[in-house]
């Protein structure tokens, strides 16, 4: 694999953006379209294991957090990429069927889980093999395949791929309430792999191709500042029970951790839990243009509920081009 050092990669076409977004050149936004929060709260909950009580915990986030959600209609969007038998690749549907049962306690009209994974175009071998299909039949939970959904042409909000606009699927556009829940994990490409990358899976494989082609093209880490800008969930439920170190988003390793991580901001729940990896979440480019318009990245502005960053500190193993994101380096 190539080595790719830390001024190198700020060397790629995002570090445009950021600089851009660091105010060196026209950003690739309109402030007056964003209202950075001056602080945010991040919940870390404890959850040792897949067995615990999930939909009491993340019912307790979500008061934690203030989450209105009664007479709303919810889109889980979790991260369901491939199955491998025993691998930490996608969103555990425990995790996910504790988020619905939570919702409905507190009172949301509707709860649905959709996806549109990038890499393995048969959902239902995913839905059926990673045992979702079962949860969700449980729940009489309906899912919504977004690569096949139909779908509305949208206007970005940012511009950091160069692009205007995006098609859309309407079940997303339609959702009074996005709930990113992805699984926490390094990526090969990106360096860190949470709620703002998993919305690439809102972007529709059947306009766009496998593995949503577009965003590659463009560029991964500008597509994650436009489709966080766009979509905005307002919610984000990370599955940092057993996280993938290493190879990620699917050939790493498993990673156990034990804390599922809640937030309104979904800029401060992935720089939280960049923190909680061993990483420094300014050397990640996204999360540092992010940290200029669309969310609070640095520590000392984000509130944190329920346990302490440091009882989770984690040093995450990273591929070597990835290294420099490493917090001690």
């Amino acid at each position: 694999m190539t080595t790719l050092s830390r001024r190198a990669f700020l060397g790629t076409p995002l570090a445009a953006a950021v600089a851009a977004a660091c105010g060196r050149e026209p950003a690739p936004y309109r402030s007056s379209d964003f209202a950075r929060p001056d602080r945010s709260a991040v919940a870390l909950l404890d959850a040792p294991s897949y067995d615990s009580d999930l939909a009491d915990l993340i019912g307790r986030g979500l008061r934690e957090l203030g989450v209105a959600v009664r007479d709303r209609r919810v889109l889980l969007k979790p991260n369901l990429v491939e199955y491998e038998p025993g691998e930490a690749i996608n969103t555990h549907p425990r995790v996910i069927a504790g988020a619905i049962v939570a919702l409905r306690r507190a009172g949301a009209r509707e709860v649905v889980v959709a996806e549109g994974p990038g890499h393995r175009r048969d959902v239902e071998y995913l839905l059926t093999a990673t045992g979702l299909a079962d949860d969700l039949g449980d729940l009489d939970t309906t899912f919504v395949d977004l690569n096949h959904d139909d779908v509305r042409e949208v206007p970005l909000r940012s511009w950091f791929t160069g692009l205007s606009s995006l098609a859309l699927p309407v079940s997303v556009l339609a959702a009074d309430l996005v709930v990113s829940m992805p699984k926490l994990k390094t990526h090969h490409w990106a360096g860190l792999t949470c709620s703002m990358k998993n919305l690439f899976g809102v972007v529709p494989g059947a306009v766009y191709g496998w593995p949503k082609n577009l965003l590659h093209f463009r560029g991964i880490p500008a597509s994650i500042l436009d489709l966080a800008g766009t979509v905005r969930p307002g919610l984000a439920i990370v599955d940092g029970i057993v996280g993938m170190e290493g190879d990620g988003p699917i050939m790493g390793r498993a990673r156990p951790v034990g804390v599922i991580a809640m937030g309104t901001d979904p800029v401060a729940v992935d720089a939280t839990c960049a923190r909680l990896m061993g990483l420094e979440p300014m050397r990640v480019p996204y999360l540092e243009a992010a940290a200029r318009y669309l969310g609070q990245v640095d520590a000392t502005r984000i509130d944190q509920r329920g346990e302490r960053v440091d009882r989770y500190r984690t040093p995450f193993d990273l591929v070597e081009s990835m290294r420099f994101l490493r917090a001690d380096d």
